[in-house]
């Protein structure tokens, strides 16, 4: 193999590590719920210096708070299957290169945000990642099996912060949209701890079904997954969206809570990770639908 080939795949491999930092699949779901925040917030099109300098600010603050996450969690990485291939546990990456990494990524975030777009949007932006990053990561993850109950407020950010990147203040209709994220958060990570229990419990991590077993989380999601549902009605019964977004949502809550029944009466890991994935599509459409809605 010539030199320049394989030069070539060692630039491929560290883009592909710095690029798994990232968690691009997470990001782009963040990303992707910012901008219909900034949709929303106007009756026509976003500005198109928001448009594109809120969505890089928002994700690489997104990207840099994930980058974070992998360096503080990488002893635990090492013990879970589902993380022990990432970057820093096999030594494909080393700490202090991820820690520059990431910080490169946060200082760009916010000088985008703070030059580009608005102040407001560049605090709660900043706010967001030390909650991700450091207050969830370090504190909350290891401290209480409400871990992503709590944490889950900075996940939940990103269509305040869209709506916020263009309008400049919090609006009440951005904060349902918050309100629909955080209450989505616990039964769409909870099926995937139910899943990974055990991976959890190896690396001493204090997720609800280690700590209060796999039936009293499964009740849980259902109980969340009913009150998702009624939390969604509220775009409808506030008058921010109308009958397509309502009729959409019914339909969708109908299939969650499906999910959530059956998980009750299973004990096969497999549905948990069905409704896993459900939760995912389940957010995507939703906002999708929002937005259609609001230019119907």
């Amino acid at each position: 193999m010539k030199a320049s080939a394989i030069a070539e795949d060692s630039l491929t491999t560290l883009f592909g590590n710095y690029l798994d930092l990232c968690k691009p699949k997470v990001v782009v779901l963040i990303i992707f719920t910012a901008i219909i925040g900034m949709f929303l917030a106007v009756p026509g099109m976003v500005p198109l210096q928001v448009l594109v300098f809120g969505t890089v600010g928002i994700g690489l603050a997104a990207s840099s708070a994930a980058a974070f996450n992998h360096f503080l969690d990488r002893k635990q990485d090492a013990t879970m299957g589902r993380t022990r291939h990432r970057p820093l546990p096999t030594g494909q990456l080393e700490g202090s290169h991820v820690v520059a990494f990431a910080t490169t990524l946060g200082i760009l975030s916010m000088l985008a945000l703070m030059f580009f777009v608005n102040t407001l949007t560049a605090v709660l932006t900043f706010t967001s990642l030390i909650g991700y990053a450091l207050i969830y990561t370090v504190y909350l993850k290891h401290a209480t099996p409400q871990n992503i109950v709590i944490g889950g407020a900075a996940g939940a950010a990103p269509p305040v912060l869209g709506w916020c990147a263009v309008t400049g203040t919090i609006d009440p209709h951005a904060l349902l949209l918050f309100l629909i994220i955080f209450v989505w958060t616990p039964p769409h990570f909870w099926a995937l701890a139910v899943a990974r229990r055990d991976e959890y419990a190896k690396a001493n991590i204090p997720m609800l079904p280690v700590t209060h077993g796999a039936d009293f989380t499964r009740l849980h999601i259902l109980l969340y997954t009913i009150l998702l549902v009624l939390v969604t009605l509220l775009p409808y019964l506030t008058g921010m969206s109308g009958i397509f977004y309502f009729a959409v949502s019914l339909v969708l809550n109908v299939i969650f809570l499906y999910y959530s029944i059956v998980l009750i009466r299973s004990r096969d890991d497999g549905i948990a990770m069905k409704t896993f994935g459900f939760s995912i599509l389940y957010l995507m459409i939703l906002f999708s639908v929002l937005l259609i809605d609001h230019y119907l």
